[in-house]
């Protein structure tokens, strides 16, 4: 296990995906770096729990979005884990569950006039609710809107229009069989990490920077913090002196809310695999669902905005019975017996996390490049919501945290062997 030493070049603040990418980059530069992590595990929203049967499922982030130009891609392969390329559910029509093949089509015309709308190339857009752009009257707003509060954690009416056009989406995604959260936390190894060290505050007032924890003080020449935008809202470390700026574009770069419900399936073969439905089509506050993921014998449920927020505050209990009901709204109340809780998220009331994924409030789009500058070039952000054009994703966590190592470096070539 990794000791604490009193001082360092750079000590790195979270062992999420950001940081991570962060300390990996330093110690193949050379550099003295030490990565605190406030949690008893590695990956930060990242997370993939074993089943009985060795199965793994992913509570925190699931799919290599942008997957041809994702960084982690390429790391799986580099550590020999398997990646599956079936196409996501969500964009193939053919099976979906709950609506006549009509329509089915009928939304997805609708929702891909609606988010086009955002693919506006170098053109302006302006800096307003995402939700002004529903066209009055559609029939398949309300379903549109429950897109948003998977994509982004929140309704349409809480997201920046110029954020959200910002998002930088290949359209390929994949999944990894073993856990997103497993390979994140396969990257980690053997950096110098100590885990349960929750700092309370970093003192940048002098010419060696003082990051305290509950037990010790380290000196650093640079440090890179990697917590999310609630806690550093949140105030929950303390800045001497205190970074006014950077606080208030964390608040306005708030986490959504998305949590996830896994039960098991008995006898599901009659089921094709990566069945995609919805648990309604009249209403924003609804689910989505994945039957069979990977041809297993379980059902995924995904849960946004204030639906998963609700939810969340009434407890897992409340979560898993709602998603039971809404699937039998769909496959019929016979379903009820065949399924048992697997697993359920709880990021929301996470007090080292405190959300899911950020998204940028109406008017607020630039408060990402706020975030990100660094202060006195040695105290650096990253994170995905430092980044500009793929935030919400654990590949835009990994390039802020290479980029924020790279900045340090440029800095401070002298430390690097």
């Amino acid at each position: 296990m990794t000791k604490i030493t009193d001082e360092h070049d750079v000590v790195v603040i979270g062992a999420g995906a950001a940081g991570i990418a962060a300390t990996r980059r330093l110690v193949d530069a050379g550099v003295d770096v030490l990565l605190l992590e406030a949690c008893n595990r590695v990956g930060g929203r990242a997370l993939s729990v074993r089943k009985d049967d060795g199965d793994a499922i992913d509570l925190g982030c699931g799919w290599l979005h942008s997957a041809d130009v994702n960084p982690w891609t390429t790391i799986a392969a580099a550590l020999g884990i398997e990646i599956d390329r079936t196409l996501p559910p969500w964009q193939d029509d053919k099976h979906d569950l709950g609506m006549s093949l009509a329509q089915r089509r009928a939304f997805r015309t609708a929702s891909m006039r609606f988010w086009e709308k955002f693919d506006t190339g170098t053109a302006p857009i302006p800096d307003q609710p995402a939700a002004d752009y529903l066209e009055p009257g559609n029939p398949w707003n309300s379903l549109i809107n429950a897109t948003s509060t998977y994509i982004n954690g929140a309704e349409l009416d809480c997201v920046s229009a110029l954020d959200f056009a910002r998002y930088a989406d290949t359209h390929i995604n994949w999944r990894v069989p073993a856990g997103y959260g497993t390979l994140i936390a396969r990257y980690s190894a053997g950096l110098p990490i100590v885990l349960e060290c929750k700092v309370v505050r970093i003192d940048h007032s002098g010419a060696a920077i003082h990051i305290e924890t509950g037990d010790d003080v380290l000196r650093a020449r640079a440090v890179i913090v990697t917590v999310s935008t609630n806690v550093l809202a949140a105030n929950a470390i303390r800045f001497i002196p205190d970074i006014p700026d950077t606080r208030d574009a964390a608040a306005h770069l708030p986490l959504g809310h998305a949590e996830k419900v896994f039960l098991t399936l008995d006898d599901a073969a009659e089921f094709p695999k990566d069945v995609h439905f919805f648990g309604a089509t009249d209403r924003a506050a609804t689910g989505a669902y994945q039957m069979r993921p990977f041809g297993r014998p379980m059902i995924e449920a995904y849960f946004g905005g204030s639906l998963a927020r609700d939810l969340q505050a009434a407890g897992k209990a409340a979560m898993i019975a709602f998603a039971c009901e809404e699937i039998a709204a769909v496959l019929g109340a016979a379903i009820i017996a065949r399924l048992r809780p697997l697993g359920a998220s709880s990021w929301a009331v996470d007090p080292l996390i405190l959300g899911s994924y950020s998204h940028a409030e109406p008017g607020r789009a630039n408060a990402r490049s706020v975030l990100r500058t660094p202060i006195q070039n040695r105290i650096f952000f990253a994170g995905e919501a430092c980044s500009i054009d793929d935030f919400s994703t654990a590949h835009g966590a990994y390039k802020t945290g290479v980029a924020a190592a790279e900045a340090y470096l440029a800095q401070n070539k002298s430390t690097a062997r």
